[in-house]
């Protein structure tokens, strides 16, 4: 999968432009690095896009601890976007990346994440088109 496949799928499945849903991808990645460890992280980077791998880079060998809140009010900042958008938007980023990665390395990346991330990350739930 490409980039303009993956930012496709994406505002695809929380009905933005391509525009908003580049930026909610970005936004996304950057705070999913945040929050996994760094060579999950890396290893994540390695199954993006080209384009994409940049924004999948930790900063840290070890990941932040916060909470699915604060990673979306991260997101809604950086893309500049409202919260219940910003949601949307992760769910989507998470649907396209368990579509796009091996299922081994899309349960590397969510079992670094605490339960509630389920409601965004759902490893088993079917792509649910939404509409706005």
């Amino acid at each position: 999968m490409d980039q303009d496949e993956f930012i496709g799928s994406v505002a695809k499945r929380c009905g933005m432009s391509s525009e908003q849903a580049a930026a909610v991808t970005r936004a996304t990645l950057t705070t999913l690095a945040e929050r996994i460890d760094g060579g999950e992280a890396r290893d994540l980077a390695d199954r993006l896009p080209e384009a994409l791998r940049a924004y999948a880079f930790g900063s840290s060998e070890t990941g932040e601890r916060f909470g699915l809140d604060v990673f979306v009010a991260r997101v809604s900042g950086r893309a500049d976007i409202d919260v219940e958008r910003a949601k949307d938007g992760v769910t989507a980023v998470f649907d396209v990346l368990r579509d796009a990665m091996d299922p081994a390395g899309y349960a590397d990346v969510v079992a670094q994440l605490p339960a509630e991330y389920g409601e965004v990350a759902d490893q088993t739930a079917p792509f649910v088109q939404r509409s706005r």
